[in-house]
């Protein structure tokens, strides 16, 4: 596990951004098609994909799809996952970080950053919550991307990444209660007074 390189200058849960009562209903909506089907899933994929969710990632990977980027917490519906899920989907965890929930905190940014900047597929093994990291990965990953996570009960979602959704998502974004201002410098690699993380 490599941890967070920059943890000794900032505190390793700094919080960022928290999820307001006000939207958690709009969050609730599915942001693209909902699929049963990893295998019908995958087929309209065409580019990197982001699994976000250890059920979710365990489907691709038992379809013969790795997730480019996954993020994982070894729970589904606050409950704790199978043994074999959380033996699969965390066996190539290659970053830890602390994300609390209904929370985005900076290590999970920075790593959700340098996972998408890797030339091999990473997984992200988050003690907390992942799930509210779809909106800032919709924001981040390619045109084109697709980011996949869980509807509870009823499957698992694929977005397409394009500008108008980052858009929505960069909206929606602002809306969260925090500082949205130090959320872009990591999320946009825009590091204050040349501090940057450039990954291993």
């Amino acid at each position: 596990m490599t941890r967070d390189e920059t943890a000794d200058e900032t505190p390793s849960d700094e919080q960022l951004l928290v999820l307001p009562d006000a939207l958690r209903h709009e969050l609730k909506e599915p942001l693209g098609p909902i699929e049963t089907d990893a295998e019908r899933l995958l087929e309209a994929v065409d580019g990197p994909i982001i699994a976000v969710g250890d059920v979710v990632t365990y489907h691709l990977l038992q379809a013969g799809r790795q997730p480019d980027v996954a993020l994982v917490d070894g729970r589904t519906k606050r409950e704790a996952v199978d043994e074999e899920i959380r033996e699969a989907v965390t066996a190539g965890a290659s970053l830890e970080v602390t994300n609390p929930p209904a929370e985005l905190a900076a290590p999970v940014i920075r790593a959700l950053r340098r996972a998408l900047a890797a030339d091999e597929p990473t997984t992200i093994l988050v003690d907390g919550e992942e799930d509210l990291v779809a909106l800032p990965a919709i924001v981040a990953a390619p045109e084109g991307a697709s980011v996949v996570y869980g509807q509870p009960d009823e499957g698992m979602v694929h977005v397409t990444v394009t500008d108008d959704l980052r858009d929505e998502m960069r909206d929606l974004l602002e809306r969260f209660e925090g500082d949205t201002k130090r959320f872009w410098e990591l999320l946009e690699d825009r590091e204050p007074d040349g501090e940057r993380d450039d990954g291993d």
